[in-house]
């Protein structure tokens, strides 16, 4: 049986991946704020290490997968869509990496987003690449909604910058992303309640197909760059997004 971690895991796309996997036939430890396996606030330094000390106890002899699916977006505040998105994700990969040494077929997935190929600072997502929190943080709070697009385009540029390195796939430990499009969840319900939300996601992700996407679909997908056995998936992100990239990027590959 497969042990697979999962952020995010109560509610929308996490939980959707939780039960996808725990379906399955995965032992799925689920990590949120509440209501799941694990209760850790991955906004904070300490949430993080708390976060990898419980699934430690949960899993002594080590995991198999992590899916990195935790995220916020507005009106959370920028500096913590920027904590939560980019360093909560990459302390969760990065955390978990030692404890998929001994897996016969280690996965690490992440959640990105479309909102990678939209408009943001670049000394914000340059902070995030290297590093520095705080100065992240404080970048942030000047740019306002846009801080989460910037999160979501550092944490798909780390990726693919560290995907093909000697710790990862040198170790046998693939690492891709999923990039969602608009998907029926908490965060996006809202937005798509209202005539203004809807004419504001039809302008930024437009669709090909007849609806927006459901978590379920996306959960598919994930649960498959966390379990496939194909060791040859290295670094890419995979656009679900009911045609989004190829609407707005129709010439590039």
């Amino acid at each position: 049986m497969r042990i697979i971690v999962v952020t995010g895991a109560a509610s929308g796309i996490g939980k959707a991946t939780a039960e996808y996997l725990r379906s399955s036939g995965a032992r799925v430890i689920g990590v949120d704020l509440e209501n799941t396996d694990v209760i850790a606030d991955l906004s904070t330094p300490q949430g993080r290490k708390e976060m990898i000390e419980s699934v430690s106890s949960l899993a002594p002899d080590g995991i198999d997968g992590v899916v990195a699916a935790a995220g916020v977006c507005p009106p959370v505040s920028p500096d913590q869509i920027i904590s939560v998105n980019y360093f909560g994700a990459i302390a969760t990969l990065e955390g978990f990496q030692p404890h998929l040494a001994n897996s016969p077929a280690p996965r690490a997935v992440a959640v990105v987003s479309t909102a990678a190929l939209m408009e943001c600072r670049d000394d914000l997502v340059e902070a995030c690449l290297s590093g520095d929190e705080e100065a992240a943080r404080k970048i942030a709070l000047e740019c306002g909604e846009t801080s989460y697009t910037a999160s979501k385009r550092a944490l798909g540029l780390w990726l693919r910058r560290a995907a093909a390195e000697t710790s990862w796939a040198g170790a046998g430990i693939t690492l891709n992303a999923v990039a969602p499009g608009t998907v029926r969840t908490p965060m996006t319900i809202p937005l798509l309640e209202t005539e203004e939300g809807r004419e504001i996601l039809s302008k930024a992700t437009p669709i090909a197909v007849k609806d927006y996407g459901e978590p379920e679909e996306l959960a598919e997908i994930l649960a498959f760059l966390a379990t496939t056995e194909g060791r040859y998936i290295i670094g890419q992100i995979l656009y679900v997004d009911g045609g989004t990239d190829a609407l707005l990027r129709p010439n590039l590959l």
